[in-house]
């Protein structure tokens, strides 16, 4: 089945009320069609803002240290260690934004901004240092067959003896899915080289955020009978993407790395959308709504609010995520909770 047809069966499916949106859903997706080709894959390229602009130029550089990691790569293995927070530490003794332990900081910590001295805490030191510590290790296993980079995460993860004695990424679970989750991961931190796939679920999200058209907003809303169905504006996405199999984490600014992100000119209905004060860091997004079409989302707008249709060509447009079931799987659990501030 071709994607076109697949999506005019989707819709059709959706229910037998074609409405408004779902007009604009198949009218959208018609076209889609014959413009969405599979072009994808994860750039050298940083999207915008998906790394906090204190640490953008810093990811950007090193993450072209040598040819087994790129600044996505980089981006997704910070943000999967400690979300990008430089006083992060863990019970093991993980310590700062790259997550050093103490005696693999004292082998393979350096000074990255020269000033004389490395700090784990200082992410002018530590980026550097972990994007360092990929490539040393992308050269003990350098004579493993296979892939150079998912080589490089299974020694970071299982130790490159195991890589070696396995050739290759070793039959570890732990390991394996550690490699899965930062490939998949890197696409959402990547500028997309060509237009993005559409995500075969958004037909439905769109439809279940439909049928919320009306309900009062309520901070910090799931949606569940206790709070009388009522949602805030991540609480409405994270439900409409549950309802077709897809599990978002809770907040906007981490829903945002949920996939891959294509410009204004390429959105299709079923799209995120977000909204920040801060346009160069995805880390201050603080609203999220659904495309649908011809400029408008549906979205859980404020308190005092009810869901409804909103134009998304605004000052604080921060850009959109394609969400996919990888991305949203990749992400580290911690980012499944909390609300947002709107």
């Amino acid at each position: 089945m071709t994607v076109r047809k697949a999506w005019v069966v989707a819709i059709a499916a959706a229910g037998a009320g074609v409405s408004f949106v779902m007009l604009l859903v198949v009218g959208v997706y018609v076209v889609a069609g014959d413009l969405v080709n599979g072009l994808n894959g994860a750039g050298r390229k940083l999207a915008k803002g998906s790394v906090p602009a204190a640490y953008q130029s810093l990811v950007q550089k090193w993450g072209n240290l040598c040819p087994a990691i790129n600044p996505a790569l980089l981006a997704a293995q910070l943000y999967q260690e400690s979300g990008f927070n430089p006083r992060a530490q863990s019970p093991a003794r993980a310590q700062g934004i790259a997550q050093f332990i103490p005696g693999t900081w004292a082998t393979h910590g350096i000074d990255g901004d020269g000033d004389g001295d490395r700090d784990v805490w200082d992410p002018n030191d530590a980026i550097p240092s972990a994007a360092s510590y990929d490539c040393t290790l992308a050269k003990y296993v350098k004579d493993v067959p296979g892939d150079a980079t998912k080589n490089m995460l299974a020694a970071y993860n299982a130790g490159a003896y195991a890589v070696i004695k396995y050739r290759g990424v070793p039959p570890y679970k732990e390991t394996q899915n550690y490699v899965r989750v930062i490939t998949s991961l890197q696409e959402s931190f990547a500028a997309p080289v060509g237009r993005v796939d559409p995500s075969e679920q958004a037909a439905g999200a769109i439809h279940y955020a439909q049928e919320k058209l009306g309900t009062p907003y309520l901070w910090g809303g799931d949606g569940t009978a206790a709070e009388g169905g009522r949602f805030d504006c991540s609480g409405l996405t994270k439900a409409a993407y549950e309802s077709v199999g897809i599990t978002l984490p809770r907040v906007a600014n981490d829903q945002y790395n949920a996939g891959p992100h294509p410009d204004r000119d390429e959105l299709l209905p079923g799209d995120l959308v977000f909204f920040s004060d801060d346009l160069t860091n995805s880390r201050a997004i603080r609203h999220v709504g659904i495309y649908v079409g011809g400029g408008y989302m549906i979205d859980a707008p404020r308190p005092g609010a009810v869901i409804r249709f909103d134009p998304i060509d605004t000052p604080d447009y921060f850009g959109a995520t394609r969400v996919t079931e990888d991305g949203a799987k990749a992400l580290p659990p911690a980012a499944r909770k909390g609300r947002d501030r709107v």
